[in-house]
């Protein structure tokens, strides 16, 4: 038995209203944003002596001298997630920086082979949608850690998967630092090594990304499902007005 053949750009489960076509102008010629690029940077222990914030501070530094505004959340004081309601003064500060970020850096040290707790309660404490808007999605994203012994990659790579999850952009660079207990001066300042130089790189290639996409970012995360899905809704709200 022979099918009846179909043309091969037959696509009769296409929403043909919502579907679009790339719109080069939106890619190659968005009007461009003239402010510094705004970092939002997240470490991951309260130590006295923390490391991923002296990390996280080295790294503000650079990214300071490469023209970018940056703002650093100190974790004190944040409940632990569903601890609370979301107007707790320092849930509500957290979210409201993701709002203004364009950007962001995450560094954790590596504790049990993982982010620490207190690193993920903040990432858990930014929602997916906020109002209708979604604080992190579209945002470039850096990702870092401090390691107590020899260099691990196992913190990074679980905050690479966070990342994506709240679809934000990761850059391909990345930071590990080893035996970061020796990278310090009394000072709190990062000795010179190839774990600074490595700080740099990222911290460069950040704002490149960031520069890149910021002014692409409403068009890059336009998706046809939720236009379908947004058409649909108001097909509903319009149909029961009219009941």
């Amino acid at each position: 038995m022979t099918l009846p053949s179909q043309p091969i750009d037959n696509l009769p489960n296409l929403d043909e209203e919502q579907f679009r076509t790339i719109d080069p102008e939106a890619l190659f010629q968005p009007p461009l944003s003239t402010h510094p690029p705004r970092i939002l940077m997240l470490y991951g222990s309260l130590r006295e002596r923390s490391y991923s914030r002296l990390a996280t501070e080295e790294a503000a530094r650079i990214l300071r001298r490469l023209g970018a505004e940056v703002r650093i959340f100190d974790p004190s004081g944040l409940p632990l997630p569903d601890a609370t309601s979301a107007d707790h003064p320092k849930i509500k500060e957290l979210r409201d920086l993701s709002m203004w970020s364009e950007g962001q850096v995450w560094c954790s040290p590596e504790r049990h082979g993982s982010m620490t707790g207190i690193m993920k309660a903040q990432i858990d404490w930014l929602p997916l949608s906020l109002g209708g808007v979604r604080p992190t999605q579209g945002r470039t994203l850096a990702v870092m850690q401090v390691c107590g012994g020899s260099q691990s990659f196992n913190a990074v790579n679980q905050l690479r998967v966070l990342g994506r999850w709240m679809r934000m952009v990761t850059i391909p660079n990345q930071s590990s630092v080893a035996k970061a207990f020796n990278e310090f001066d009394a000072e709190g300042r990062m000795k010179p090594s190839p774990y600074y130089n490595r700080i740099v790189d990222v911290m460069e290639e950040l704002m490149k990304f960031t520069l890149l996409l910021r002014d692409r970012t409403e068009y890059l995360t336009d998706r046809y499902s939720e236009r379908v899905e947004s058409a649909e809704e108001v097909s509903k709200r319009v149909n029961q007005r009219s009941l």
